[in-house]
């Protein structure tokens, strides 16, 4: 990667280039000297601008090298492994319910959801996560992997009924999730589940799962997800089961967290990256390659031929 080192310097560029209008103002007094030359016409006319040129080629070069151009390589060594993420996914067929919007776009819930979860994604290179969805049943999408454009690609790729329109088994997801890292060796491990409404499928209930998973070191982080819809007591929840969610999260040391609209989900994947923070250790090494000299160099030659022809073949005078 190419870049300045001292970019200010560019500033200088500014005068320079202002130097053919300068000229062209201080030359109108300057007396002129007829010659056979000029009479005629030909080339050297044209070449007596020549040092000029040259001169101020010179100068931009310099500006240039003052701004110090150099390589720059990076190269990132990760001394220990980060954390182990599972995002659990609600695709079933509630899911398309468009009472979330992005800018001024109304669209469903789980297009919504996989925007703000590839954000999340995108934050945390250095940690392993996977992609467990679920709806009448559940399946891992993507296992855990630190390869997260395929992770994201394939997230790209989730739809609406994919794991079963009809239900969503919340207790059968947790489970899935857990056997995907129960054995992974791992400083922590997390699941977090997003669903927009109660469990109702499944072999497995909520709770039991939740607590075989605390029993496994997991932490589960629970988010409701769906905008709430005026009732005879003001505003009430679109079918998220708050009470189950919360209970779920309990029992995991983890949290629960309501999302009305796209901004409030953002922030609540934005409080789970700082309460998890990855601990992975990442060493960065640099080194730059300084450019300058092949800047410099040009510079001082083109100067000193201005200097030479000036003095010389294209002198000036009477």
């Amino acid at each position: 990667m190419i870049e300045l080192a001292s970019p200010w310097w560019l500033l200088l560029a500014l005068p320079v280039l202002a130097l053919p209008a300068q000229r062209l103002v201080t030359g109108r007094n300057a007396l002129a000297v007829a010659t056979v030359e000029n009479a005629r016409g030909g080339v050297r006319p044209l070449l007596a601008r020549l040092p000029s040129a040259l001169t101020m080629l010179g100068l931009l070069l310099v500006v240039v090298a003052l701004a110090r151009p150099r390589i720059t390589h990076r190269s990132i060594s990760v001394e220990s492994e980060g954390l182990d993420i599972v995002l659990a996914i609600d695709t079933s067929g509630s899911m398309k319910a468009e009472d979330l919007s992005v800018g001024m776009t109304r669209v469903n819930r789980l297009q919504v959801a996989k925007g703000v979860i590839a954000d999340f994604v995108e934050k945390r290179p250095y940690d392993r996560i996977g992609v467990v969805v679920f709806g009448e049943e559940a399946f891992t999408q993507v296992p855990l992997t630190l390869d997260h454009q395929t992770l994201l690609d394939m997230l790209d790729q989730v739809e609406i009924g994919v794991a079963g329109p009809q239900g969503t088994a919340i207790g059968t997801a947790i489970a899935v999730s857990a056997r995907r890292i129960k054995d992974i060796p791992s400083q922590e491990k997390i699941i977090i589940l997003l669903t927009d409404g109660q469990s109702n499928a499944g072999r497995v209930s909520p709770m039991e799962a939740a607590q075989a998973a605390a029993a496994l070191g997991i932490k589960v982080y629970t988010i409701g997800i769906g905008g709430n819809r005026p009732g005879l007591l003001g505003l009430i929840s679109d079918g998220v089961d708050e009470k189950g969610l919360t209970a779920i999260a309990n029992a995991t040391s983890g949290r629960f967290f309501r999302a009305t609209d796209t901004r409030t989900l953002q922030q609540v994947y934005a409080t789970i990256d700082q309460l998890q923070p990855s601990t992975a250790e990442v060493t960065q090494l640099v080194q730059h390659e300084e450019l300058f000299r092949w800047f410099l160099w040009p510079a001082l030659l083109a100067m000193t031929l201005a200097t030479l022809l000036a003095a010389t073949v294209l002198r000036r005078g009477p």
